[in-house]
């Protein structure tokens, strides 16, 4: 029965590890899907957990926090847009100059809001029990006892795979990061359609955020992402864009990280900064592996001109 405890837990920790990845890449996939890079995710994670803790901080109300998030996420997704779709700045450029501005905006307000570096405990969002369900072993705790982000990640991941594959909106999202010239001959506004995504983009990669401050930990610390949006476009990378692939590759993530976290606890004999960079060396190695295999967007991280010269 213990072991069984054990491995119950450790599959409810893979579970809350992953929810902010797969958050994140699931953002990243609407817009990296219409062909515009986002290395953003990171900022728009730090953005979504700073502005759902001080909404919650000052409320007291964290679904307000959650709410505050979604707006902050797709303002940041809507900068990107602008950067990228209108102004045509380098998409590595802009992703990397938003992760920045959030990291020091993020660590600045902080200070000002909380009047340190972290916040007090925040009130939770408190989790859903489904009666019966939830006492099955093993699988019971883990899908039927779970706060409302896990249940509507689950969700937005399967309304995303219909949306892409089976909808005339998916269709034209992946024709416009396929060929946007074609998509743009074929009378698709491509600007809007990449609008739409990086917004999108950005309200979702902020839902992650919100789970962080919220959830997994219930307060906000500088730099709290801690390179979990880099890990996210991994993901992606290694689900080949795709979103149950995406999904089960950050499951895949928050296992590895669930694990060292485990040998921390039962205090194995492996030096401390091995077991923090094993994450991160999982998610290498996993995207070299998939070199050469996995095969993106052919418009992705390609300017569009086409529309001005048909205006003109």
């Amino acid at each position: 029965m213990n072991n069984l405890n054990f491995f119950s837990d450790y599959l409810t920790a893979t579970l809350r590890l992953a929810v902010p990845l797969a958050f994140a890449a699931l953002g990243g996939l609407y817009s990296e899907r219409s062909g515009v890079l986002n290395i953003a995710l990171e900022g728009m994670l730090l953005t979504g957990a700073f502005t759902s803790a001080a909404a919650t901080f000052y409320t007291g109300n964290p679904w307000l926090g959650i709410l505050a998030s979604l707006i902050a996420g797709g303002l940041v997704g809507l900068l990107h847009a602008v950067l990228c779709v209108t102004l045509r700045v380098d998409q590595l450029v802009s992703g990397l100059a938003i992760n920045l501005v959030a990291a020091g905006l993020t660590s600045f307000l902080a200070r000002l809001v909380f009047s340190g570096s972290s916040t007090q405990q925040l009130p939770g969002i408190g989790t859903i029990t489904i009666p019966g369900l939830a006492n099955i072993p093993l699988i019971g705790p883990l899908l039927f006892q779970s706060d409302f982000l896990v249940y509507l990640l689950f969700i937005l991941v399967i309304l995303t795979t219909y949306l892409l594959f089976k909808t005339s909106f998916g269709l034209t999202l992946r024709a416009v990061g396929e060929s946007p010239k074609a998509a743009d001959t074929a009378g698709i506004s491509v600007s809007f359609v990449r609008y739409i995504a990086v917004v999108t983009s950005g309200c979702l990669a902020s839902l992650g955020g919100a789970y962080l401050a919220l959830v997994q930990v219930r307060f906000f610390a500088e730099g709290m992402s801690a390179g979990k949006g880099f890990i996210a476009i991994a993901a992606l990378i290694f689900g080949r864009w795709h979103p149950v692939g995406s999904a089960l590759a950050c499951l895949l993530f928050g296992a590895t990280e669930a694990l060292q976290l485990r040998i921390q606890a039962l205090g194995v004999n492996i030096p401390y900064q091995f077991l923090v960079m094993l994450p991160y060396a999982i998610a290498l190695l996993a995207l070299v592996g998939k070199l050469g295999k996995s095969t993106p967007p052919k418009a992705l991280g390609t300017p569009y001109f086409g529309e001005n010269r048909h205006s003109d």
